[in-house]
């Protein structure tokens, strides 16, 4: 071994086992359902599971190798040996996009799975591009928004899109759900051991797994049929698509672009909870993992982003270290080349595994409160908004849809329900929700000319169509942004009123 790996934190350690139990299940679930996605919009299996597949594992699972390798070299320069790695999986939101909104619309348009699949590379291809800039500028980012602001836009992605959905399935099928989650409150929030010393998230789901069998629950003939795409499947280039991938992929700029900004501000706000944790990664290298191997994967073939993802002070506070990262990867590597990865939830009930990413959302919640001043915790609680207004909006839209319904904004504001506000205040969420608690931090500490500079930002960024708009390009967002603009002079005369009141102690 090398004497850069020697010594720190073990390569495995009992907490690992907890942590792989979670990371994995979580980093399964995503990647079949971008695969299901792409399923339900008729690409063929051929593409799917011979080419997308392995060539997204390979960015998933070499992810989780490269992380754990980082952390371990970080605890050996502090040596420390209880250093946890960054988790790291798919960006949930993207697969979504890419899915819907640019393989099915370019197949529509040109009835060929080829360029329909090119495009949705070239599309993942331009994100790593964003997400490589980001992975260095990022760090300036992180020096002028303030820590609370950028912990409160993560506190609300996670309660929303990691926690929300969960929790409603776990009420859909309450007697398993309620059960897993009831082990996972007793394990890791009280701390009891379970029966055998077996880790509480491996007990909730092995107790979930059987209830889910014994009663009928689960489908003998799921699993039968999960077998069909057994088989060796290697990943192979995909660059002869990138030229009719080029040729669609202009109508879909504007929103690619503000996606991979919101990736790498997610990926940024991760590294800070991070180091609120006590684990200072080295911000643009660790940035560069998920960037570069989203370019490697486009060119294999794959249409789906990574990210690093939320959770890492809750993996951490469950005795996960380095092993869960690397054994994640490699498990997910194994399952897409062999052709298993229907097999393992054919067995394992969906269910049975969702508490545990409500208690990262719980965790990483409680974390921005829990390290933040106690007067800027409003902030924190505004940053929340944009991320439920977005989680909210995506709801609405998606039950219109799913019944034929027509969306209508003004049917809807005449019941109570302002769609076109809450998808204005939602576009471009988590850099919303940074930049308004910033703003809101700076008013609470008087510095108004300060939080006047960041309005102004706002500003600019909605004006542009970076937030606030549904299309990056000139005055896309200008509503909102003469709303900031309005915003920065009243904080400007606030500024020179009373000025012996900015000096003021608080009592």
């Amino acid at each position: 071994m090398t004497e850069k790996f020697k010594g720190g934190t073990p390569w495995w350690v009992k907490g690992d086992l907890n942590g792989f139990f979670g990371l994995f299940s979580n980093v399964l679930t995503n990647f079949l359902a971008a695969i299901g996605l792409l399923i339900v919009i008729g690409m063929p299996n051929d593409i799917v599971f011979g080419n997308v597949v392995p060539g997204t594992a390979v960015a998933v699972g070499l992810g989780g190798i490269i992380l754990a390798l980082q952390a371990k070299m970080l605890s050996v320069k502090t040596k420390k040996s209880d250093v946890t790695a960054m988790p790291y999986g798919l960006s949930v939101p993207h697969y979504f996009v890419v899915a819907f909104g640019v393989i099915a619309v370019v197949y529509t348009a040109t009835g060929d799975w080829q360029v329909a699949w090119g495009a949705g590379i070239v599309w993942n291809f331009i994100q790593g591009i964003i997400m490589t800039i980001g992975s260095f500028i990022g760090i300036y980012i992180k020096k002028y928004i303030p820590r609370a602001a950028m912990l409160g836009a993560l506190a609300g992605l996670a309660i929303t899109y990691i926690a929300m959905n969960p929790a409603g399935q776990v009420f859909t099928t309450p007697y398993i759900g309620l059960t897993s989650l009831a082990i996972i409150f007793v394990g890791w929030f009280a701390l009891k051991k379970m029966p055998f010393g077996i880790p509480a998230g491996a007990f909730a789901i092995m107790i979930g797994t059987i209830l889910a069998w014994v009663t009928g629950y689960m489908e003998p003939a799921a699993v039968g049929e999960s077998l069909a795409n057994v088989g060796l499947s290697l990943p192979g280039l995909a660059i002869n698509l990138f030229g009719r991938g080029f040729q669609q992929i202009a109508p879909f700029l504007p929103a690619a672009i503000p996606l991979a900004i919101y990736d790498f501000l997610e990926s940024l706000d991760n590294l800070e909870s991070a180091e609120v944790a006590g684990e200072s990664y080295n911000v643009p290298k660790a940035m560069l993992v998920p960037a570069g191997l989203t370019i490697l994967g486009s060119f294999l073939g794959s249409p789906f982003p990574t990210i690093i993802y939320i959770g890492h002070p809750g993996w951490k506070s469950t005795g996960a270290r380095v092993g869960y990262s690397w054994v994640t990867g490699v498990a997910i590597l194994l399952l897409a080349f062999l052709g298993f990865m229907n097999f393992i939830l054919s067995i394992i009930p969906l269910i049975a595994l969702l508490p545990i990413l409500m208690y990262i959302g719980m965790v990483i919640t409680t974390q921005a409160f829990a390290t933040t001043d106690k007067k800027h915790m409003p902030a924190v609680a505004l940053s929340f908004i944009p991320l439920i207004a977005g989680f909210v909006t995506l709801q609405v839209k998606n039950a219109i849809a799913a019944t034929g319904g027509t969306l209508d904004y003004g049917a809807l504001a005449s019941t109570g329900i302002p769609l076109l506000g809450w998808e204005r205040l939602a576009a471009g969420d988590i850099l919303v929700g940074m930049m308004i608690a910033t703003i809101a931090i700076f008013i609470i500490d008087k510095k108004y000319l300060v939080s006047a500079i960041y309005s102004m930002i706002a500003a600019a960024l909605a004006f542009f169509g970076f937030i606030h708009a549904p299309a990056i390009g000139f005055a896309t967002g200008w509503q909102v942004a003469l709303g900031y603009t309005a915003m920065a002079l009243v904080l400007v005369i606030m500024n020179f009123y009373r000025p012996s009141d900015n000096h003021q102690l608080e009592s």
